[in-house]
């Protein structure tokens, strides 16, 4: 069974910066794409970023040049570095595999707000 655990959320004024963790446990995860998603309040999570074992990456439109997502196989985690957020930033975001898994973790809080 697959354990995700996020962290690193926060209140952040616009333009601020926050990273995200996101620790994996129960699986060989290295040999999984994965992905960081959100969702926002009244709106369908989606998709903001995933990256394959060997660290190909993709991004959401609204975050490309922003976002970056990284990961550490030896470790089980994987990371968002997260800059020049935007008050349409706020969400709670969500580590998975990509596509994902049924079961999702706790996610952390972002909130962007002067």
């Amino acid at each position: 069974q697959v354990q995700l655990v996020e962290s690193g959320g926060g209140l952040v004024q616009p333009g601020g910066s926050l990273r995200l963790s996101c620790a994996a446990s129960g699986s060989i995860f290295g040999i999984y794409v994965m992905g960081w998603y959100r969702q926002a309040p009244g709106k369908q999570r989606e998709l903001v970023a995933r990256i394959t074992t060997s660290g190909f990456t993709t991004y959401a439109d609204s975050v490309k040049g922003r976002f970056t997502i990284s990961r550490d196989n030896a470790k089980n985690t994987m990371y968002l570095q997260m800059n020049g957020l935007k008050p349409e930033d706020t969400a709670v975001y969500y580590c998975n595999r990509f596509p994902p898994l049924r079961s999702w973790g706790q996610g952390t809080q972002v909130t962007v707000s002067s």
